[in-house]
């Protein structure tokens, strides 16, 4: 007798499930790295790659441990029985296959998902939950989304096939004493206990920055399990510090801001209260058109240093207006860019404000304007409802709201709703409605064409061959078209069109947090107006939009946000958040913070991945201690009602 056939039945098939899950989990990797192969360059060394993969296994271990480690249990002490158990077989055998084929389908789900977000799965993947038929029809519509369910129906399939030849070899030939035998099942619990730890050189048990061992943010990422990240979240979003952002004292935050905001007298009810415009000349009652671009990362354009031509237009536009080059979203999700852009406050981790509309209203744009007289509109290209847009603004004082639901059946491309293009042309007759008023209107457009499922209209010819590129440049061309049309209608000359993302785009993969990501466009645009176009490199962000429009009014108004007045004021960073990571940026240093307490702080324009915060603590102390303050003041200001 050899000595595999010493082993019991038990182990040797647990042994071989063991293996037959850590390769496909690694094949999902594989095809993760393929399809993110741009993220690699020349530099990159190709050990890393290698430790990358190696990693990877010790976090499939931990998903495998804790899937398996019951049934093997249960199967072990089953064994010193001298009969079978059929029903408990087929049993486990059920409840491995499909809880292993849940697996399967969430590594192949993370695929598409990483290129959206630069990140592992989450439960922020789970945030539409609430719009199921929204999100089928977005991933049936898009192609790219098709194909992931190629990987995941041969493996499930492979593994079902695998697992029944494992287990069809049931005859038990160890003839080991009974000490022995329960000595080996011991030591094999104990190695899959130390699988479900992770690791054995550390007090605490593996962590998602344990897979953090270079400086690639990609190879980085590449070793995790989404199923652990998943899970791993969904734990710490349970957690009470959690649920709420406590990052410092809110006294102590709420002093700070009003420091920074330069507040000498402050409001016991209303803390970040400044009453803005005062005494100041004749109040101009222009028109506001604000644009908040899908996707329209900085790196987008030319002025960004993007060499496609995708966006000749905006472009253009740019040098036409006020340009700021340093302007950051408050977050990577479109909710995020909504809300700060109309609110003038930040993204907090993964919460969703518009989706707790009954919880205090804001007193953002359309609130303020509404109150001067002004028509208050919000455009968009799809459902209404998604992300809860709808009823939150309307709660907001948004009077008018033109979706899916007002336009053409046949208009209708995608479950994004109409075009760009088309949102636009069907936006004139409504604006020269408000116009015909005799008053002015402040109206905001969430723009959708490049998102997938993509829609390009025949009669556009682009420039480029690549589908991601030619909707940019759709995307840049229906800005033109809506321009043109605008500038026909009589209201153009009194109006100030304001242009910028919701959000950017992950090109970039130099640090943890993708920089394209946050960079974005900020275009003030009024050709009757500005008189004196020009570029500003002061740091600005989403949340400046809203008191910047105001400054340009002359309107006198109550700012109790967290915005500034980008043409009067100045801030000495701006930051930004990821879900479960924030950014501070100025003209020099990036400082990323991580829930773990982990701080990197580098050089970013020269792409320097060095990490510098042991050298600076005090750069390091200042630029954390602003966006604390800054995150922990709004938090206190939801949960007070202080807004």
């Amino acid at each position: 007798m050899n000595f595999k056939q010493r082993i019991p039945r038990t182990i040797r098939q647990f042994f071989q499930l063991y293996l037959t899950v850590l390769a496909i989990f690694s094949f999902f990797r594989l095809i993760l790295f393929i399809t993110q192969t741009d993220r690699i360059d020349a530099s990159v060394d190709k050990a890393d790659i290698l430790m990358a993969f190696l990693m990877g296994i010790r976090f499939d271990l931990v998903i495998s441990g804790y899937v398996l480690i019951l049934p093997f249990f249960i199967l072990a002490i089953l064994s010193f029985f001298k009969r079978t158990f059929p029903t408990v077989n087929k049993v486990l055998f059920y409840f491995i296959y499909i809880v292993f084929s849940i697996a399967f389908l969430i590594c192949a789900i993370d695929i598409p998902y990483f290129k959206q977000f630069f990140s592992r799965f989450t439960i922020t993947g789970f945030e539409w939950l609430d719009s199921p038929k929204f999100v089928f029809k977005m991933v049936v519509e898009e192609p790219r989304y098709w194909l992931i369910m190629i990987p995941f129906i041969f493996f499930i399939f492979v593994f079902y096939k695998a697992f029944k030849r494992i287990i069809s070899n049931s005859r038990e030939t160890s003839p080991l004493a009974l000490a022995s035998k329960i000595g080996l099942y011991i030591l094999c619990l104990g190695l899959m206990f130390v699988g479900i730890r992770g690791r054995v050189e550390k007090k605490s048990p593996i962590r998602v920055g344990t897979a953090y061992f270079c400086n690639n943010p990609f190879l980085n990422q590449l070793g995790l399990n989404p199923n652990f990240t998943l899970i791993r979240s969904y734990l710490d979003s349970k957690e009470a510090r959690n649920k709420t952002v406590t990052l410092m004292d809110d006294k102590e935050a709420v002093a700070n801001m009003q420091r920074y905001l330069n507040i000498q007298h402050p409001d016991k009810n209303l803390p970040l209260l400044r009453l803005r415009n005062e005494g100041k000349v004749k109040p101009n009652r222009y028109n506001v058109v604000l644009v908040i671009m899908e996707s329209m990362s900085a790196a987008k354009m030319e002025r960004g240093g993007n060499p496609n031509h995708l966006t000749p237009f905006l472009d253009s536009l740019s040098h036409q207006g006020y340009y700021f080059d340093n302007t950051y979203t408050a977050g990577i999700h479109t909710f995020n860019g909504i809300f700060s852009s109309i609110f003038s406050m930040p993204a907090l981790y993964r919460q969703h404000p518009m989706k707790e509309s009954a919880i205090m209203k804001y007193h953002g744009m359309f609130s303020t304007l509404k109150a001067k007289g002004y028509s208050t509109a919000y455009f968009t290209t799809h459902d209404g409802q998604f992300d809860n847009v709808e009823g939150f603004l309307k709660a907001n004082d948004c009077e008018t709201v033109i979706s899916q639901a007002n336009y053409p059946l046949d208009k209708i491309k995608t479950t994004l709703g109409v075009p760009d293009d088309y949102l636009f042309e069907y936006s004139m007759p409504v604006l020269n409605k408000l116009s015909e008023k005799n008053k002015p209107f402040v109206a905001t457009f969430m723009t959708a064409s490049d998102h997938g499922p993509y829609y390009i209209p025949d009669y556009f010819k682009p420039r480029n061959t690549e589908v991601k590129k030619q909707i940019t440049e759709f995307a840049d061309y229906s800005l033109r078209r809506f321009i043109q049309l605008s500038s026909k209608q009589k209201w153009f000359k009194n109006t100030i069109f304001v242009f910028i993302a919701d959000h950017g785009a992950p090109m970039d993969n130099t640090y943890d947090i993708a920089l394209d990501y946050n960079h974005a466009p900020l275009l003030f645009y009024a050709p009757n107006i500005i008189k004196s176009p020009k570029t500003i490199d002061c740091m600005a962000g989403q949340i400046d939009v809203f008191p910047t429009i105001m400054g340009l009014l002359k309107q006198p108004y109550a700012n109790n946000t967290l915005g500034i007045d980008l043409l009067n004021e100045k801030r000495p960073y701006i930051f930004f958040n990821a879900d479960d990571k924030y950014g501070v940026i100025d003209h020099n240093w990036l400082l990323i913070a991580k829930t773990d307490g982990s701080k990197g702080l580098y050089k970013y324009k020269n792409k320097d991945t060095r990490n510098y915060a042991a050298l600076y603590k005090d750069t390091v102390d200042k630029m954390n201690t602003y966006a604390k303050s800054n995150l922990q003041t709004f938090q206190y200001m939801i949960l007070k009602k202080k807004q």
